[in-house]
């Protein structure tokens, strides 16, 4: 039985196509796409197992693609011979098999090719995809996602900080503000957030278009080793932030950094499961693709009862998601006021009964650094090297180096 192939070619390009494909006995077309709204709708219907698509098909990108293949459907992206770029994007995106979009026969007879040699590469029944191969030792950088619940525990303090004790090692960091709710990691080191770096960097992904060179124009260096890629300036902008091509920036910034320090929002609910139309977008995926992607998650919960008890749930909740397997458990703002004449021992104790973790990094409170480095948008090993909350979050990034094992990076783009 033919296999079938949709088609959203434009202009005199889809009659070649069309009848190349008609005349293979392996393939036949089902569907004549206009645009890319009715290409998925005939994925997701199951009408075909190829898709050719013009370049130039209006939002084509790595999410229309990653949507393509959740319907099990492969692309061949016929690229335009006007455009340069169509090729690159077309592969950025993550097509199969990029072609030239032909103006003769046996530019049509390429583009048939293209699709046997896909469907050849593919398993005819569509398996489980196995885990990517682990990149080779010294090749790549590493990602730490900043994590905690609900009730501001200092998440963007700690991820700033452990940026900077890493950039302070020598290495490369880049510093990124993922998070969808209130991202403020701008404004905590001094930056206008008029044109925030990831989005930016996001819709360049999306494209297909984002590379070394590109993300380090977007993330300018805060200060030796740092670079920063600013979030969104609005709450509201949060659908700028597409999951898959956020995987894209990450895998990019591997190449950029040695290390990768994002801080993300504390919200994991799953929020797809509210929506009848599960392809739109969803807020909280920026969160967990990005806890997904990272090698190291860094815990952050406060040093109060609630922010205890908020951290343990927390934990739960990671682990069932099987989020955070690498981590490292930070409790900020340790204080006397509210745990006691002892709070350090006090937070140990609950933590290793509640939680089963014995090695948590204990931040204590020091107000006065933590608001001097606020006010005047500078780290803690600026403002304040001796400070007690200091020394606890260098030992944090000291920790977090040592639960990976590959070397910095042999280059650094500047």
């Amino acid at each position: 039985m033919p296999l079938g192939v949709l088609c959203a070619v434009r202009g005199v390009a889809e009659s070649l196509v069309v009848q190349a494909l008609d005349a293979n006995p392996q393939l036949q077309v089902t569907r004549r796409c206009a645009d890319l709204t009715e290409l998925l709708a005939a994925a997701e219907a199951g009408l075909g197992r190829v898709a050719v698509a013009s370049g130039a098909l209006e939002h084509l990108d790595r999410e229309a693609v990653d949507a393509l293949r959740a319907a099990g459907v492969l692309l061949v992206g016929l690229a335009s011979a006007d455009a340069a770029w169509s090729a690159e994007r077309l592969r950025g995106a993550g097509a199969d098999d990029v072609v030239p979009e032909p103006d003769d026969e046996a530019g049509a007879a390429a583009v048939v090719s293209a699709v046997l040699r896909a469907l050849a590469a593919t398993p005819a029944v569509r398996e489980p995809a196995a885990p990517p191969p682990a990149p080779r030792p010294g090749a790549r950088g590493d990602v730490v996602a900043v994590w905690g619940p609900t009730g501001a525990p200092g998440r963007t303090t700690v991820a700033v900080n452990v940026a900077a004790e890493l950039a302070a090692t020598g290495a490369s960091v880049l510093l990124a503000d993922a998070d969808t709710y209130g991202g403020s990691v701008a404004q905590v080191v001094g930056l206008l957030d008029e044109a925030p770096g990831l989005a930016a960097a996001v819709r360049q992904a999306g494209l297909g278009l984002l590379d070394v060179t590109t993300l380090a124009r977007l993330a300018p260096v805060l200060s030796p080793q740092l670079r920063i890629l600013s979030g969104t300036s609005r709450a509201d902008r949060w659908p700028e932030l597409s999951s898959s091509a956020l995987e894209t920036v990450w895998s990019v910034a591997r190449d950029l950094a040695r290390w990768t320090v994002v801080d993300v929002g504390f919200c994991l609910e799953q929020d797809e499961l509210l929506s009848y139309d599960t392809r739109a977008p969803q807020r909280n995926a920026a969160t967990v693709r990005t806890l997904e992607a990272a090698d190291v998650v860094v815990i952050v919960g406060g040093g109060d009862p609630v922010g205890i008890q908020r951290l343990v749930r927390g934990l739960t909740e990671l682990t069932d998601l099987g989020l955070g397997a690498t981590r490292v458990v930070l409790v900020n703002r340790v204080r006397a006021s509210v745990a006691g004449p002892r709070p350090a021992e006090a937070v140990a104790q609950a933590l290793a009964r509640y939680a089963g973790v014995v090695d948590a990094v204990l931040v204590p409170e020091d107000r006065a650094a933590t608001d001097t480095a606020l006010l005047e948008a500078r780290t803690l090993r600026e403002v304040a090297p001796g400070s007690p909350a200091r020394r606890a979050i260098a030992e944090a990034a000291a920790r977090v180096a040592s639960l990976v094992a590959s070397p910095d990076l042999a280059t650094v783009v500047s």
